[in-house]
């Protein structure tokens, strides 16, 4: 059975959590989906007995730090098992086009070059555009654009081999346009950056983010099975599953998860 590995729950500004980033893990395959902001991600891997060598397939959302940095720890940790002969086949890193130039540059600027050349040769910067569908592990995911107000993001949406359909709805709040690729579906995973009863002590609003009863609310009306809420805020660190699930099944009655650090979920 499909799980879903969570590796980091927190947003850009939380300390007590790694930043959001995760993995289906199908078997020995892991398709690994943002690798948050440093070198704590290779932490988390060892902590939850995930190897390198079976990291073949990684999508990063879009370009900010506490997505996307953690990917050059991963390119040179692969990269150095590539060439020592214990990392079988290649590492596709899928993002959209813009963001190939910017993976490129930030892993030429900090790698040894015998780490760089590995880009091109046996790593791959694969762009994938707006409603592109590719074939990753056993699974068709489709790519789409959620239509940022910050930086282009692009989530992402595919049928687990259950027949449930599980989307990846990025780390904005939900724009219309992508319903298709959303309503409906079995998994929604979604930020809520804190408790709509905190609004006035985070302001979500103004950082273009979601709170736990907006998040509640939409999948509620979008006909959600199971909904995950993270890239939270980290001041509640130790009472965050209570109170987020306290507000948020006042607003959603389907199943509701509020996912620590290193949590799997059966999918």
């Amino acid at each position: 059975m499909e799980q879903l590995y969570v590796f980091g729950t927190g947003n850009a500004a939380a300390t007590h959590y790694y930043n959001t980033c995760f993995a289906i893990r199908d078997g020995e395959k892991i398709f690994m989906v943002d690798t948050g902001g440093g070198n704590g991600i290779l932490r988390i891997l060892e902590d939850m007995k995930i190897r390198y060598e079976q990291i073949h397939d990684i999508f990063i959302t879009h370009e900010h730090t506490d997505h996307l940095l953690g990917v050059v720890w991963l390119v040179r940790f692969i990269a150095t098992r590539m060439l020592n002969g214990t990392y079988d086949g290649e590492l596709n890193i899928y993002c959209h086009d813009g963001l190939v130039s910017t993976i490129d540059t930030f892993c030429r600027l900090t790698l040894q070059g015998k780490f760089y050349k590995m880009i091109g040769d046996r790593i791959h910067l694969i762009p994938v555009r707006d409603g592109e569908t590719r074939h990753i592990l056993d699974y068709d995911v489709t790519f789409f654009d959620i239509h940022s107000t910050k930086a282009r993001q692009f989530g992402f949406t595919t049928t687990l081999k259950n027949g449930k359909r599980l989307t990846c709805a990025g780390d904005e709040p939900y724009n219309t346009a992508c319903a298709p690729y959303v309503e409906g579906s079995d998994w929604l995973l979604h930020e809520a950056f804190c408790l709509y009863g905190e609004r006035e002590r985070f302001k979500p609003y103004e950082k273009h983010h979601s709170t736990v009863k907006d998040a509640c609310e939409l999948a509620e009306q979008l006909h959600i099975g199971s909904l995950i809420l993270w890239h939270t805020e980290d001041k509640s660190a130790g009472r965050r599953k209570e109170l987020y699930l306290a507000e948020g099944t006042q607003y959603y009655h389907g199943n509701l998860y509020v996912p620590d650090d290193r949590e799997i979920i059966e999918l």
